[in-house]
């Protein structure tokens, strides 16, 4: 049986490690074997020469921000013409990665359940999703991805998401998150509201168990349910 597709996306500091967390925890407790593999460290080619291009070129301190260690992020976003071009080429190449490791883990047949942190949709959220060229873009890359069969966006307040990860200028913030919001009009991204993380979880769940069991999967059911 094919693995369960996972994914969720939203802003830095919008919570997608404690919800990716909470709900393994949650699938594990009723026997489903597991695995998460995160869009930059798994997929994304070429990401050791990408970080070293942020940190040496655009002078970015590579660090994850915390409340009591603010960092200094410059990579997704600047958006200079040369680097949107270059992100776009890049992007693509991801997305063929991406099908090459979705591809073998259906074929494994292994069952249980994939989640991504991130997914290709994190890559295009990082354009300008306002302008008209860019959505051609992204509808371009879309073709080509895998098909998932639950994909998060969890959405956060850019004000109180940056106050938990401060990495990014606040402007940038809110400019990101409407990326976001502008994508789900080209992705299957499944909206889940702001909120504490218990009842974020909940939502999580209950978007789950409504999709599995509309699949042929009906096995799953009793399995993932609460």
């Amino acid at each position: 049986m094919a693995p369960l597709l996972i994914t969720f996306s939203g802003i830095d500091g919008a919570g997608k490690s404690t919800q990716i967390e909470k709900l393994r925890d949650h699938l594990t407790r009723q026997g489903l074997s597991v695995r998460i593999l995160t869009f930059w460290d798994n997929v994304a080619v070429l990401s050791s020469m990408r970080s070293g291009f942020s940190r040496k070129v655009l002078q970015s301190d590579g660090t994850i921000g915390s409340p009591e260690k603010p960092a200094n992020r410059n990579d997704k976003n600047t958006r200079s013409f040369p680097l949107m071009i270059g992100r776009s080429l890049l992007h693509i190449a991801d997305v063929f990665r991406l099908r090459q490791i979705v591809r073998k883990e259906r074929v494994a047949g292994s069952g249980g359940v994939i989640i991504f942190d991130r997914y290709i949709y994190d890559q295009l959220a990082a354009l300008p999703m306002q302008h008209w060229l860019a959505r051609a873009y992204a509808r371009f890359v879309l073709s080509l991805a895998p098909r998932t069969d639950v994909s998060y966006l969890l959405d956060a307040v850019p004000e109180e998401a940056r106050a938990r990860k401060p990495e990014y200028p606040i402007d940038f913030m809110r400019q990101y998150r409407s990326s976001y919001l502008e994508l789900r009009q080209l992705a299957p991204l499944s909206l889940i509201s702001a909120g504490d993380p218990d009842s974020v979880h909940a939502a999580v769940v209950a978007r789950l168990n409504a999709v599995v069991s509309d699949t042929p999967q009906t096995q799953l059911d009793s399995t993932v349910a609460a």
